[in-house]
């Protein structure tokens, strides 16, 4: 069994990703730990659309994978074990010195217990977080993959005392948030590069952007039902409603919801990292049920209605910048119309975008 503290000329790490969040994330850590050592980059395919996938590594100039295992969709346990076996192949070949992974999907969990398996050290991005509430994959995930994991990242202090509750406290690291990093690199470009406001006629602050992907939203008819009508009732009364719709979302869209035939709704394919920033910052408020866009819109002052009962990132919620609405038709409308008024709102924390110097100065410590 190989330990974190083997020695080797040069440490080998397998980076394992393949969903548009985990392209954002490993970005700054790719570009960090390919200086010092060598990555081996694995792309699943979990996410595989070219403006859910190829558009990111293009914007975020993240080296093509070494190996693109082109999984694409499926049940979770179809997909997943698809993962795991193709996973397990590339670990056997490439003998790394520890698995790096990032976040709470399947390509997360298929590469926590391929490489535990194999016992190879794994490393988990985004340690720690909670929602509490098993009956989303997301949450499966994650935690299984912080029980495996050797060394865990945890961008916040909630997420470590998350970790000590369940016991796990060895190998825990305070490091921040890497798509934080991946924000302040990129956010200037955003600005200069994007037109995405210009091509949609759009007015800074004078628009609504919503996202809606989770499964918990997307595989329930009555919440898809009531959160497109509130986005609707959005769009037909008071402002503009921007909405990427994610293609898992397209598919399960009920046939009877009156989504197309709303004017003020502006229905759009998935956007590049890039412009997905620069819709964020000039929106008004934002209506999302990703964990990611949460956190962007507090980094950037953006108010955000949460579209689920809970979050990982309860330090927006305190903050009073972020409401939690669920699938609450009238809660969603309530919150999303009352964000231009005055709350008793603390100003972002924001991190210091070392978050991913962080990551791989520890990594070639426990390597070296």
């Amino acid at each position: 069994m190989r330990t974190l503290t083997d020695s080797r000329a040069e440490p080998k790490i397998v980076t394992i990703v393949g969903a548009r969040p985990q392209f954002i994330k490993c970005a700054p850590v790719s570009s960090a730990l390919r200086a010092l050592a060598t990555e081996v980059l694995v792309h699943t395919g979990q996410h595989y659309d070219d403006n859910m996938s190829d558009v990111f590594f293009r914007d975020l100039e993240i080296p093509k994978p070494d190996y693109n295992l082109g999984i694409g969709s499926g049940t979770h346990g179809q997909q997943t074990g698809s993962m795991l076996k193709d996973i397990e192949a590339v670990l056997h070949r490439e003998r790394p010195n520890i698995a790096l992974l990032y976040g709470d999907t399947n390509s997360t969990l298929a590469g926590a217990l391929a490489a535990a398996k194999l016992h190879i050290p794994v490393a988990h991005i985004e340690a720690g977080l909670r929602s509490f509430n098993r009956f989303m994959p997301e949450e499966i995930n994650r935690v299984v993959t912080d029980h495996v994991s050797s060394l865990l990242f945890c961008p916040t202090k909630t997420a470590i005392d998350n970790l000590a509750q369940e016991g796990v406290t060895k190998g825990v690291r305070l490091v921040g948030d890497v798509m934080y990093d991946a924000l302040s690199r990129n956010l200037l470009q955003a600005t200069k590069r994007s037109s995405i406001l210009e091509r949609l006629r759009l007015v800074s602050k004078e628009y609504f952007l919503a996202t809606i992907h989770r499964a918990e939203n997307t595989d329930n008819p009555e919440h898809l039902t009531a959160i497109v009508e509130a986005l609707v009732e959005l769009a037909s009364s008071h402002k503009q409603v921007v909405l990427p719709l994610h293609p898992r979302t397209r598919k399960m869209l009920p046939p009877d919801v009156p989504l197309l035939n709303c004017p003020g709704l502006c229905i759009i394919e998935p956007v590049s990292y890039i412009d997905m920033l620069a819709l964020e910052n000039s929106a008004r408020a934002i209506l999302t049920d990703s964990g990611g866009v949460q956190k962007e819109a507090f980094w950037l002052s953006v108010p955000c209605v949460t579209l689920r009962e809970e979050t990982e990132w309860v330090e927006t919620v305190e903050s009073g910048w972020n409401f939690l609405a669920g699938a609450d038709k009238k809660k969603i409308c309530e919150y999303a119309i009352g964000t231009n008024r005055q709350f008793d709102r603390t100003s972002p924390s924001h991190e210091d975008g070392c978050a991913a110097a962080r990551i791989v100065g520890t990594l070639l410590e426990e390597t070296g």
